[in-house]
């Protein structure tokens, strides 16, 4: 039985170790509707062909600020942004934030989200009409807006508006608030003496640099009619996703950065998740068909997000402007129940304390203290069975050649000292999916990026950058590269594992002795917020276990 236990904590470790390293690497009229699709493809299409033709050879890019220079623009500002709309095509294409640094230098610029078209990264957004009828001249990506208005801000809207000279006018107003959220309204007047159809659009386009594999979700991502789909680009190099909602969301994810469509209608959209060439993707919707009778005005209303993830702010605005599921624009992942409710108290106590580190270690604390009634129980196990060891050898070397006869007394040996083998692992179960929604809320967290601990560790969010290799001049390879944190965990394993009873078997207890060793090296490349929690939770244990210790060897 004993040796049963043992396999089954190897394989319970051995399979974390997997899933780690896993995580790395994966972690309407029928006619209408195919009016409709045919109308956006083709438009995308030709998009796609115009406006990176120049770029497609290597180092054919344009500087960003020589595109902004080339074309007139209106400037956008509030508090988290900076930017400016294109006027020719109306597009918003230049965005940065301004709370966000690129690196943890002083003169580091501010994180760029948004970059015109025929730059190295192009990123930007686009509304406008589509038609079925090929000869109604319709706004494009060439035609030039005339403006109304002087800067776009939380007081100061903008007006686009253009004629196209055969009695229809489009005026388009742009609006921004303090923070992430624009509404853009677009409007059609009718002057001609027919009715006209147009069906609105709107499309974020974007050639992201190479992104790596991690278990954060880095693509396209939308929420339709309350179910989420989260499409990584390489699923969109054979064929395009479409979806059909009445309501929902859509846009590109990264790491902490994210744009989205929130369309606002309430009618029927179809949109599209689309790969336009080796480098671009492109997700846009077609709304439902908008008919504008003669001398009248017909106008639709959409918002759109560019910014940072901010967990709270997503949640406001979920809640106050009725957007369904917005905060999983963040990859809390499988354990969403405890990731999240994660955030919240690490960000309370950081409010509290001011310190983000600190932060983690209180919350270690509190961690242990409310598992410490199941963990104590545990560990008076484990001390008890760890005192049975000598009589647990004579068992095995008196009933060598009869297993079933070790098993029997074995379990009477554990009534008789009232010890269950098995208590030892109703923590380790809470454990595994406590330690992976830190995992996330470290990894997904924009409030921990670039957060601060004390002495050389300046970002929580990144490995610890004080590794062998600086410290003791050593050649190192980049795999056993690391830091002093995450041998400060090792060194706490090992301690805490020879706390614990050891196994009889010596290939197990061979296998269980490499453990700290490979959960060092392997966590050496992971937050150091992580690792800072994991080494202070261990030397929690270490504590307790040797109270528990001294407590049963007085009896």
């Amino acid at each position: 039985m004993k040796e049963d236990l043992k396999s089954f904590y190897l394989a319970v470790l051995l399979s974390m170790a997997v899933v780690f390293v896993a995580n790395q690497w994966i972690f309407g009229d029928k006619n209408v509707e195919n009016a409709e699709s045919a109308a956006i493809e083709e438009a995308s299409v030709l998009q796609a062909e115009n406006e990176s033709a120049s770029a497609k050879e290597e180092n054919t890019f344009l500087a960003v600020d020589d595109v902004l220079r080339a074309s007139p623009r209106v400037d956008i500002l509030n508090n988290d942004l900076q930017g400016s709309i294109r006027l020719v095509g109306g597009r918003i294409d230049n965005i940065k934030l301004r709370r966000y640094k690129q690196s943890l230098e002083k003169a580091s610029p501010d994180v760029e989200l948004f970059a015109p078209a025929k730059t190295k990264n192009p990123y930007y957004a686009e509304f406008g009409w589509l038609s079925n009828d090929k000869n109604l001249k319709l706004p494009n990506s060439e035609t030039l807006w005339s403006l109304r208005g002087t800067k776009l801000t939380p007081k100061t809207p903008v007006i686009l508006e253009w004629d196209n000279g055969e009695g229809l006018r489009f005026v388009t107003k742009f609006s921004l608030d303090d923070n992430y959220m624009f509404v853009v309204e677009q409007a059609v007047e009718n002057n001609t003496a027919e009715k006209v159809t147009l069906f609105p659009y709107g499309m974020i386009v974007r050639s992201p640099e190479e992104v790596s594999r991690s278990i954060v979700h880095e693509g396209l991502i939308g929420v339709f009619d309350d179910k989420l789909e989260e499409i990584e680009y390489s699923d969109l190099s054979k064929e395009s996703k479409e979806f059909k909602a009445n309501k929902g969301w859509f846009g590109f994810s990264d790491r902490y950065w994210f744009s989205s469509i929130i369309f606002g209608n309430k009618q029927p959209v179809r949109v599209k998740f689309s790969q336009n060439n080796e480098r671009t993707y492109q997700a846009d919707f077609v709304g439902d068909a908008v008919e504008v009778a003669s001398g009248s005005v017909a106008s639709v209303r959409d918002m759109m997000y560019i910014g940072a993830k901010e967990i709270k702010l997503l949640d406001n605005y979920a809640k106050n402007l009725n957007i369904n599921k917005f905060d999983l624009a963040v990859d809390f992942g499988w354990y969403y129940f405890l990731t999240k409710p994660f955030f919240y108290i690490l960000d309370y106590l950081y409010k509290l304390i001011g310190n983000m580190g600190w932060a983690i270690l209180l919350f270690a604390a509190l961690l242990r203290l409310f598992m410490f009634p199941i963990a104590n129980k545990s560990y008076e196990n484990m001390a008890k069975m760890k005192k049975l060891q000598p009589k647990m050898k004579e068992l095995q070397e008196k009933y060598a050649g009869d297993k079933l006869k070790l098993q029997q007394e074995t379990m009477l040996l554990y009534q008789k000292e009232k010890i269950n083998p098995a208590s030892g692992c109703l923590p380790m179960f809470i454990q595994i999916p406590v330690f992976f929604s830190l995992y996330k809320v470290l990894n997904i967290a924009i409030e921990i990026r670039q957060a601060p601990f004390v002495g050389w560790i300046k970002d929580l969010s990144a490995p610890d950058p004080l590794v062998i290799s600086q410290w003791s001049h050593l050649p190192m390879p980049a795999f056993l590269d690391i830091g002093i944190w995450p041998i400060v965990m090792g060194i706490t394993m090992y301690i805490q594992q020879k706390m614990n009873p050891a196994p009889t078997n010596k290939d197990q207890a061979r296998a269980f002795a490499l453990m700290p060793l490979i959960f060092m090296f392997m966590m050496g490349h992971f937050a150091s917020g992580l690792v800072i929690y994991w080494s202070f939770s261990n030397l929690l244990s270490i504590i307790q276990q040797r109270a528990i210790i001294v407590k049963n060897r007085d009896k």
